[in-house]
């Protein structure tokens, strides 16, 4: 594994020294190093240091220019404008650099962290005994590539599904079961997820009619709640067949997601049950929650009502029940208790801002939460319909999850089968490369939008060849596996001798800067980053195939081979890239 510096970090040193060389008087100071569009990089540290040193900028310039060590990096360098310098590299650097990023396999030359933490990520909370909607689609996504993200820049990485599998509503559909015991059982015995949803939709509605209109059978419900509470066994083994039934849907819905959901990642709010007495006795204890008319509750100076009132966290109920708040500080003391979590990632509706903000509060003053130990809300925006209302179906319900991933790949399967022809797809591949277009441009679409705005779902534009979308840069993989099966003997090569055409040094730069991005990725929580670089990639592809033939018998050959490993180095990053967003690069598309 070779850690392979980036040629934006080795020059930013070099100006760091330089600048300490030719001005030791300004003592450590950042040359404020930017890509430009004068030259490769332009640095525009030395204005504000002129200020702070009194001095002319162009001559300060001039200084640390002189300073700046003789070697194969730098090709030229200009003072422009008042002290800002223009730099350009050399085509040997670029692709020297290259070359020893293609050379540590599919890292990349991306080092893992030299200290890494471990992280708590709780994303895809679907609800036991409901059907999953457009609403999961977001939680589950962005968290998936969140995790896939921070596990490769050397994060441990710890899983967690919080899935609603309790409450009131278990003991109507449990006392439900116990009097019709075979609701639950499939007629061929089939336990696929279509089946296991069918069955928790017929039990549930038969429960809710009953419970609406049969006052005993209301009575036994609740009755029955509390037997759930109090551990009773019987109670506790109905309720589990319904969290297996459950988990039977949920994995079928995110393998058509294409994630992998693990049972160990799984811990509802069933699994703080046995914390929630001893997290308010802490809290009352310590003076961080007082009672308020029954309540155990948390006050917050800037949390105030309409009329100006303090609206508190809940705690625990008047009536001795308990409220998601003491689930989530449970869940908190839990994970940074017995996980050693140094950081908790929570990856939830924007909606929910508040709640959040005020549970981190509480944690914090309790000492759950400190300057070690961090909590986040990876909040996430709503997604719309063309229309920029909510997405619903026409008949105004909200629209099944299975149901959109259904229609993306059935749309996307017939983009394929348009061009399956001429690229001599078997219908094996077609409909591999379907599910895998549809269900990418479905993520990408997502992954493509900052998290916290909201993204208006349109399938005729997440399926087109052209524009930010997946199937562009799932083509432009496509196309370069083509290429390089073209290739015949002729095989990928660095030759850092070769002087690059501008549209070579473009995408090698571009190509460069994949470590730097996935850092900026992980460290603010923001895939859409990675996305439009990906899609930024794709598009220097696009220049460099308008402006320099690959395959060409007028070229000599090192030329070809310098190609070669261009194209073969951007497809490396694209498919890495596209892997750590959770979406499928196809071989032939």
């Amino acid at each position: 594994m070779a850690s392979v510096p980036s040629l934006a970090s080795t020059l930013q040193q070099q100006l760091a020294d330089a600048l300490t060389a030719a001005l030791p008087e300004a003592g450590t100071a950042d040359p404020l190093l930017r890509r430009s569009d004068r030259a490769d990089f332009q640095a525009n540290g030395i204005l504000a240091l002129a200020k702070k040193l009194k001095g002319n900028p162009r001559e300060l310039a001039s200084k640390v220019t002189a300073a700046l060590p003789a070697g194969e990096l730098i090709k030229d360098i200009e003072v422009s404008g008042p002290g800002f310098l223009n730099i350009t590299l050399t085509d040997r650097a670029i692709i020297g650099t290259l070359a020893a990023r293609a050379a540590d396999g599919d890292r990349l030359g991306v080092p893992p962290k030299a200290a890494p933490g471990t992280t708590v990520i709780d994303y895809a909370q679907p609800n036991v005994a409901k059907e999953m909607h457009v609403g999961h689609l977001r939680s589950a996504v962005i968290g998936d590539a969140m995790v896939q993200i921070l596990e490769f820049t050397g994060e441990n990485v710890v899983r967690r599904h919080h899935i609603g599998d309790w409450g009131t509503q278990f003991g109507m559909l449990i006392q439900y079961l116990f009097e019709h015991p075979d609701e639950l059982k499939h007629e061929d015995d089939k336990a696929d997820g279509e089946a296991a949803m069918s069955s928790l939709n017929r039990v549930y509605k038969a429960s809710r009619v009953l419970f609406d209109t049969d006052e005993g059978f209301k009575a036994r419900s609740r009755d029955r709640v509390v037997a759930l509470q109090a551990g009773d066994p019987e109670t506790l083994a109905h309720w589990q067949r319904f969290v297996d039934e459950s988990k039977i849907y949920f994995y079928s819905v995110f393998d058509k997601l294409d994630m992998e959901i693990a049972d160990p990642d799984i811990v509802g709010e069933s699994g703080y049950n046995d914390m929630l007495e001893e997290t308010c006795r802490i809290l009352e204890e310590t003076g961080v929650a007082v009672r308020s008319e029954g309540a155990l509750c948390v006050f917050f100076d800037d949390v105030k009502g309409p009329d100006g009132n303090p609206v508190p966290l809940i705690v625990k109920k008047t009536n001795g029940g308990y409220g998601y708040a003491a689930t989530d500080l449970s869940a908190i003391r839990d994970r940074v208790q017995n996980l050693k979590a140094d950081t908790l990632v929570y990856v939830v509706d924007a909606r929910q801002s508040l709640h959040f903000k005020m549970v981190f509060e509480t944690a914090r003053r309790a000492g759950w939460l400190n300057e070690d130990v961090k909590a986040h809300q990876l909040a996430f925006g709503t997604v719309l319909g063309k229309d920029g209302k909510p997405f619903k179906t026409r008949e105004g319900t909200t629209v099944r999850l299975e149901d959109l991933l259904d229609e993306a790949v059935e749309r996307a399967t017939a983009v394929v089968r348009e061009k399956a022809e001429k690229v001599g797809l078997t219908e094996d591949e077609i409909v591999e490369n379907g599910r895998y277009v549809g269900v990418g441009a479905v993520k990408y679409a997502d992954l493509s939008t900052s998290a916290v705005r909201d993204y208006k779902f349109d399938l005729d534009q997440m399926v087109s060849l052209n524009g930010d979308t997946s199937v562009y840069l799932q083509y432009a993989y496509a196309r370069i596996r083509s290429i390089l099966r073209k290739a015949g003997d002729a095989k990928p090569a660095a030759h850092p001798e070769l002087e690059l055409a501008p549209a070579e040094r473009a995408l090698g730069l571009h190509l460069d800067q994949f470590g730097a991005v996935l850092d900026e990725v992980a460290e603010g929580y923001e895939p859409h980053k990675l996305a439009a670089y990906l899609y930024q990639l794709a598009s220097h592809l696009t220049t460099f195939y308008d402006q320099c033939q690959v395959l060409s018998d007028e070229n000599p050959p090192e030329v070809v081979e310098n190609r070669l490993f261009l194209v073969e180095l951007t497809a490396r990053t694209l498919h890495q890239g596209m892997r750590l967003l959770g979406i499928r690069t196809p071989e032939r598309l």
